[in-house]
């Protein structure tokens, strides 16, 4: 891959469709990076890479499920830290959220220092 770019002898199309290909590959591992919250991998082998993306995958896509049908208005990041926190709780998912809006009401937005407490 990297001495295409210095291959004077193949097409001008070919390197451009090249590293177009390989752009895409980029721009998943940065979406990856932002969005499923992988850290690193806990193996070594392709295998468990895959494995590791593709639970990845679905956890964030049933999070956007349960999103769109409990409307609920907080933002996919937001659900995956309230989910992490309740993960062993037998609590309805609406009744966990609701639990968590009161909270916040009453302490303030969490992330948000108070200069007094006033």
């Amino acid at each position: 891959m990297r001495y295409y770019a210095t291959n004077f002898s193949a097409p001008a199309q070919t390197i451009a469709d090249i590293y177009h290909h390989r752009w895409s590959v980029e721009l998943f591992f940065k979406w990856t990076k932002q969005h499923l919250r992988i850290k690193g991998f806990l193996g070594n082998s392709s295998n468990a890479v895959k494995t590791q993306i593709w639970i990845a995958i679905v956890v964030y896509t049933l999070t956007a499920i349960i999103k769109k049908r409990l409307g609920l208005e907080h933002s996919l990041y937001t659900i995956l830290q309230v989910f992490s926190t309740v993960i062993f709780e037998k609590t309805p998912i609406s009744q966990v959220f609701q639990r968590y809006d009161h909270e916040t009401l009453i302490k303030g937005h969490p992330n948000q220092l108070s200069l007094f407490d006033i």
